[in-house]
């Protein structure tokens, strides 16, 4: 590993090239000296400007490295502290949707009725099981086989109206996507048949 110094200061930017002859350049964003571990940000590989790419490069594989432009250590602000309370809300949300899904498996939910609850999620925070049944504000109910027949509650009300478009829009994308999937096998059978 040529030209690689014992330590990067954050902000700097680095150019390594990998054992495999990949050139990666970007932003440090951590270095650790102990496990030779860079953590690179890097222009976005979609091309769309919000976003970035985020390599953790192993400098015991790096065959080169070389420092673009220097940041002094002295000059960089310290990182910003992580919102602890914004984690912790995205960690406690992530635990209640998976605990979500599990009810479903444990009730014996058909694999529909699964997707259903996932797309309607999605968009709809109060949503729940009631056994086999999905709740969605609860004084919406959606019994199996989960149609847009099997939509119950007060028709008059908007939260009713509003579930039944959802449903409908999920079982319009799902035979869509069905039937793209069948029409791409066809072309796969006929593409194996010519040759």
């Amino acid at each position: 590993m040529a030209g690689a110094s014992d330590w990067f200061s954050i902000g700097s930017t680095v150019l390594c090239k990998t054992c495999h002859e990949q050139e990666i350049e970007g932003e440090v964003l951590a270095f650790d000296p102990q496990t030779k571990m860079l953590i690179l940000k890097c222009p976005s590989s979609s091309g769309r400007p919000s976003l970035n790419d985020v390599h953790i490069v192993n400098l015991s594989l790096v065959s080169n490295v070389q420092v673009i432009r220097e940041v002094s250590p002295t000059t960089s602000e310290p990182p910003q502290s992580l919102n602890l309370q914004r984690l912790n809300t995205r960690v406690r949300n992530q635990v209640e949707e998976k605990k979500r899904l599990v009810m479903a498996l444990q009730a014996g939910v058909s694999p529909e009725g699964q997707k259903l609850f996932i797309a309607i999620s999605k968009t709809i925070q109060d949503i729940t099981w009631n056994g086999a049944n999905i709740v969605v504000f609860n004084n919406v109910t959606i019994r199996p086989p989960y149609k847009v027949d099997n939509v119950h509650g007060n028709t008059e009300s908007g939260a009713y109206r509003h579930v039944k478009k959802v449903v409908e829009k999920h079982i319009k994308d799902t035979a869509q996507a069905q039937q793209q999937r069948e029409q791409q096998q066809q072309q796969t059978q006929k593409g194996g048949e010519l040759q």
